[in-house]
């Protein structure tokens, strides 16, 4: 159990010891006067015999005149200065106040006011003002203004300056007054009322009360004011004097209260009020009236309460003739001050630990408290006491905390492994982990010992506590049974638990004659380790027992065999000393400002650090500095490399696993494997992760499996993984293996060095080094350099790739030109970045110079160049499927399709030219667009008809299709215009039938059977005839006979008569004159057989033939094998066109406005100005 050194003994006790500088007055007079304190000599006391406190190491205060507490008082105080007002009895201190801010003391003497300074007791001022006694004064919250009452019934208000300013009265005795926190407001209470005063009141405004008022207190928030009366009875008023809650406490009139106070802290829930009564209890309620906790009983008569500024303690006097400190709860913690009358007053100063006490003989005391620390260390746990009556148990590592709640004040504490011993001022308390997880924090009692004990240390163990009492050293069972003694030469200085089987620990103890010894519990014999000739102030022994460190009293850190009792080396200026607990050859020391860290017998370490060294473990040392014990994080790089100087690597690397930066194991590592401890080394990498050298390792290790024991090379790999090139190429060269280094420098693209390293060697080595060179050229974006550097290794083809990557036509054109037309390859791939770089001509001329007519075929094209194209497949033939094919699919792409088919019959690819005009026809058909579909398949209708004009074997499929083709054209560019709501009623121009609309037949009348023929425009039945020419009759022949166009007969003749007469000539229709019948010969030719169920057509003979005028008569002129088509026209004077194209007819009127428009036949898209072909 780490212990503390002898001068950090402030921060072990039990609490606060009492100091006291005595004070003499200069001279006695009745008067009042200050009396100022005579500063006596320091002095340094002997140092107390021990202090265990849970191990921590006693020994002599650092401020000269304190003694030390060994726990025979439970707190410290120190008298600043002390003033006897006068005449003992006549006077008495009633009240006193401080000023906010700490500097003035005003205390309520006789009938004056008297003003001390604080820092030294120095009278600053007495204030006359009063005619009779001051019972008290109270001071503002801001520090402008005090005041004071009286028994001569007036309150006078007075400023910071000593002046005062404003004087009202009572109808009695003033007996206290309160300031608001937060205004200036003014309570001022008297025997039979209370007043408020404000300075923004014109005057006082007083309530009457039941009862004499005792004392007063504001909440601190200012809203609410507390009234003590005689009556035992609180009541607490708002700010306008109304009573809010009464409080009648148990005893009445027989129990007055005589003080009370609201907590000051801001920290609690509620507001709390302490209630002191002269029923001899101290009790605490809420602002609602409701008490907290039970009474506590005081076995004297309060006559002051008050808070420290934070509220964490309560000071309290009366008739017991001192000051006693209680926790904010109510527990008592021991005495501050024993005085020779009644306590009337103490207040805390400020923000601060100093105490005010007035008295009823005239005696003023300012005291100083201060709180010592009661705390106990086992390794990386730590046991404070806070509040103090409570333990707050941390984990200095994980930082966790625990609190143990008590009610009493504790005195010592002690802590180890799973055991926690807390003295209280009655009984001892053991405590144990309620499981033995290191991380566990949590502790339930195991037993109690009820006994009062007196001791200056205590130490538990797993099943004993240890009681030091001078030079006696007690072991107790945890029932409190004495099983054995042990009675030293000397004071014992340090004692502390090394560890030991349970029941069976090993005590190690120091005494003032420098005697060590080693004690078992379990054996009343102690071991004499070893005896020096200075006193001991700290010990602690190595993790393997082997070692001891020793502080004297000289501040000398000595280090012993213990085995040979040998004087191993020593430090000068320690106080504290530990030894690593994780590496025998490690401690550290503390003193003088500095934190001395020593491994093995190298030099010691130094970095700054306040405090005591209690423990090292790892790279954590325990610092205890002033009140609190900090776990400092202190890497161990010094030790470390003192052991890779003498290449130690693994001592170095037991240093590095206390805690070293990763910087510093990075050097370790590298330290081990530039020493080929590759054990270590590994080890190290694998603590940073460095995934590189541990490839590196793992390589090493295969190869000295495999039998490779050539530490030459292992070191040059080393080095050319640290970046020590030249020293790992030497290496290689040395080992003979210089292509290692070549490849090396390669990689690292330290092409001169290995230039230089290469001189005047195998060119095979000159030209990989050069396409290395290129290689890292190319892949540090040097572009043009690397080209250069390939062309001069010979690597054509990397060039021309860069290059063209890089659009680079010049550097392509240089080396096409340059290389031999025998290398195919790089001229080819010149070709094609040619082409892809759309230079078709150099592309071309790279072609040429190849001699691939084909790639030239395919560039032309590529390009579109069809001329040149057709020009080449003239020359070779066989080409001519490469040209034709492609021409024709551009042009089918470009919408130019008369010419594709034109190309595809060149190309002898007439179904590819089918299969294109199918899908575009598929593809109108599916998108609605009837007007391109029916275009489409009229085109399919004569491809198909010049498919059967070329091949006699499909002739028949041919004119299926174009006979099936024909119709669907018809029908689409019908549905065209139905889709668009046309209606048509048809009427047969034969039989002069109506048609209805919806035909079972087809299109053809219902009556003669006739078909109908539409206009391709507006689709109305057209009035032509369709005929037949009479067997014989070729349609060369039938032209000419209709193209002879006989006269026609003057059939009308007869019908008028001519009469002359002298003055005028007239014209007589003759009504009498019969009208023949028309006889031409094609209307007789109209009649059928009425109701026959086949059709009928009209054939002509030569007659018939040659009676038909050629304007009448439309021909659609089909080419072979089809035969011509015959039309004779009703109604001679309605026009009708037929394109010369598709034959498809419209009247002329509206063929006419189409062609305007378009400039092509709505059917075929011929254009106007395209010849028939």
């Amino acid at each position: 159990m780490p212990v503390v050194p002898s001068n950090a003994e402030s921060f072990v006790g039990v609490g606060f010891s009492f100091f006291s500088r005595h004070v003499q007055p200069k001279a006695s007079r009745p008067c009042l006067y200050p009396w100022s304190c005579i500063k006596g000599p320091g002095r340094r006391l002997l140092p107390a015999p021990a202090r265990a406190c849970s191990g921590l190491e006693p020994g002599w205060w650092p401020v000269p005149g304190l003694l030390p507490g060994c726990g025979r008082r439970p707190q410290r105080v120190l008298v600043v200065w002390g003033i006897f007002s006068g005449v003992r009895y006549t006077l008495n201190i009633y009240d006193l106040a401080f000023k906010p801010d700490g500097t003035q003391l005003i205390i309520a003497a006789g009938n004056r006011l008297l003003v001390y300074d604080t820092s030294d007791g120095t009278l600053i001022q007495p204030l006359k003002g009063h005619k009779d006694t001051v019972y008290c004064v109270a001071y503002a919250k801001d520090g402008k203004r005090f005041a004071s009452g009286s028994a001569d019934k007036s309150v006078i208000i007075w400023t910071s300056k000593l002046e005062g300013i404003l004087k009202y009265t009572h109808n009695d005795s003033i007996q206290c007054v309160s300031y608001n926190p937060l205004t200036h407001q003014l309570a001022s209470c008297s025997s039979s009322d209370f007043g408020l005063w404000s300075p923004e009141q014109k005057s006082v405004s007083k309530h009457k009360t039941s009862s004499k008022i005792t004392c007063c207190s504001w909440t601190n928030d200012g809203q609410y004011l507390a009234l003590g009366m005689f009556n035992g009875i609180v009541s607490i008023r708002n700010k306008n004097g109304e009573e809010k809650v009464k409080i009648e406490r148990t005893g009445g009139a027989s129990s007055p209260i005589w003080s009370i106070c609201w907590n000051p802290s801001r920290d609690e829930r509620n507001d709390i009020l302490a209630v002191a009564d002269w029923g001899q209890k101290l009790s605490f309620y809420q602002l609602s009236g409701k008490q907290i906790g039970k009474d506590r009983m005081l076995n004297f008569d309060p006559c002051c309460v008050s808070y420290f500024t934070k509220g964490e303690y309560i000071l309290l006097g009366g008739s017991d003739k001192q000051v006693s400190l209680f926790t904010k709860d109510g527990v008592r913690l021991g005495t501050i001050g024993e005085q020779s009358s009644w306590v009337w007053t103490c207040k805390v100063k400020p923000d601060s630990n100093y105490v005010a006490v007035g008295c009823q003989d005239g005696t003023i005391s300012f005291y100083q408290l201060i709180f010592s620390t009661v705390h106990g260390l086992y390794k990386d746990r730590y046991a404070y006491r806070d509040s103090m009556t409570d333990v707050i148990v941390q984990h200095l590592i994980t930082e966790q905390k625990v609190r143990i709640k008590g009610r009493e004040l504790v005195k010592k504490i002690a802590i180890y492994k799973n055991r926690l011993a807390i003295q209280m001022p009655e009984k001892i308390l053991i405590y144990e982990l309620y499981s033995d997880d290191s991380s566990d924090m949590y502790y339930r009692v195991k037993e109690k010992i009820v006994k009062k004990f007196e001791c200056n240390l205590l130490v538990v163990c797993s099943d004993h506590i240890i009681l030091c009492q001078e030079k006696r050293l007690q072991c107790l069972s945890f029932s409190g049974t004495k099983e054995r003694e042990w009675l030293m030469e000397s004071l014992i200085r340090y004692i502390k638990v090394i560890g030991g089987p349970p029941g069976r620990e090993g005590l190690l103890v120091g005494l003032k004659n420098g005697q060590i010894l080693k004690i078992f519990v379990d054996n009343v014999f102690a071991i004499v380790l070893l005896k020096q000739s200075t006193a001991v102030r700290c010990l602690d022994m190595s993790a393997s027992r082997n070692k001891l460190a020793v502080v004297d009293e000289n501040d000398t850190c000595l280090v012993y065999d213990i085995h040979t009792k040998e004087l191993l080396f020593q430090e000068p200026n320690a106080n504290s000393v530990a030894w690593n607990t994780q590496c025998e050859d490690m401690l550290c020391f503390s003193g003088g400002g500095y934190l001395n860290i020593k491994a093995s017998n190298f030099p010691v370490h130094q970095q700054k650090l306040q405090g005591f060294v209690v423990g090292y473990n790892g790279s954590k040392i325990f610092c205890l500095h002033v009140f609190s014990m900090s776990a400092v994080e202190v890497p161990q790089s010094a030790p470390m490399y003192q052991y890779l100087e003498r290449k130690m690597f693994k001592e170095a690397y037991q240093i590095a696993c206390l805690g070293v930066t990763d910087t510093d194991w990075r050097e370790l590592a590298m330290e081990a494997l530039e020493g080929l401890e590759f054990e270590t080394a590994k080890k190290a990498f694998t603590r940073v992760r460095d995934l590189r050298y541990l490839e590196l390792i793992s390589s090493i290790e295969e190869r000295k499996k495999h039998g490779e024991n050539n530490n030459e090379l292992f070191l040059a790999d080393v080095y050319a993984y640290q970046g020590k090139f030249h020293e790992a190429a030497k290496l290689y060269k040395k080992s003979g293996h210089e292509n290692l280094a070549l490849d090396m420098y390669s990689d690292l693209r330290m092409f001169d060095y290995a230039k230089d390293f290469l001189g005047s060697g195998d060119p095979k080595d000159t030209k990989m080094l050069k396409k290395k060179q290129a290689d890292w050229a190319k892949n540090i974006n040097e572009p043009k350099a690397a080209v250069e550097m390939y062309l001069s290794a010979g690597e054509h083809m990397k060039a021309i790739e860069i290059s063209g990557d890089h659009g680079w036509v010049d550097m392509l054109i240089e080396i096409a030109r340059k290389l031999d037309k025998a290398e195919r390859e790089p001229l080819s791939k010149c070709a094609f970045y040619f082409k892809k770089l759309d230079n078709p001509g150099y592309a071309a001329e790279t072609y040429m110079k190849v001699g691939d007519l084909k790639a030239l075929v395919h560039l032309h094209v590529d390009t579109h160049r069809w001329e040149e194209a057709f020009a080449l497949s003239e020359k070779h033939p066989e080409f001519k499927d490469d040209v034709y094919v492609p021409y024709a699919q551009w042009l089918a792409e470009n919408d130019r399709f008369e010419e594709a088919q034109k190309a595809f019959h060149k190309a002898g690819r007439q179904s590819e030219a089918v299969k294109v005009l199918e899908q575009l026809t598929h593809n109108a058909v599916v998108e609605n667009r009837f007007n391109d579909a029916a275009y489409y398949y009229w085109m399919l209708s004569m491809q198909c008809l010049d498919i059967a004009q070329e091949n006699e074997q499909q002739k028949t499929e041919m004119l299926q299709k174009f006979h099936h083709f024909q119709h669907l054209a018809e029908v689409y560019h019908v549905y065209h215009s139905i889709q668009r709501y046309t209606e048509l009623v048809p009427l047969c121009y034969r039989c002069s039938t109506n048609n209805p609309l919806l035909n079972n037949l087809g299109n053809v009348c219902i009556n003669c059977r006739q078909p109908f023929v539409f206009s391709a425009s507006s689709y109305e039945v057209l009035h032509l005839v369709e005929f037949c020419l009479e067997d014989g009759i070729t349609d060369e022949e039938a032209v000419a006979l209709i193209d002879l166009e006989a006269p026609a007969l003057n059939k009308g003749e007869n019908k008028w008569q001519e009469m002359m007469t002298d003055h005028a000539q007239s014209l007589r229709l003759d009504d009498n004159t019969d009208i023949t019948e028309d006889d031409d010969p094609f209307t007789a030719k109209l009649s059928f057989e009425q109701g026959g169920s086949e059709f009928v057509p009209v054939i002509v003979n030569r007659a018939v033939l040659q009676s038909m005028s050629r304007r009448d008569v439309l021909i659609k002129r089909w080419p072979k094998p089809l035969r011509w088509q015959y039309y004779r026209s009703l109604l001679p004077d309605a026009s009708i066109t037929m394109c010369p194209s598709c034959f498809q007819m419209f009247h002329t009127e509206d063929y006419e406005l189409l062609i305007l428009q378009h400039n092509c036949c709505p059917f075929c898209r011929r254009r106007v100005d395209e010849s028939n072909q």
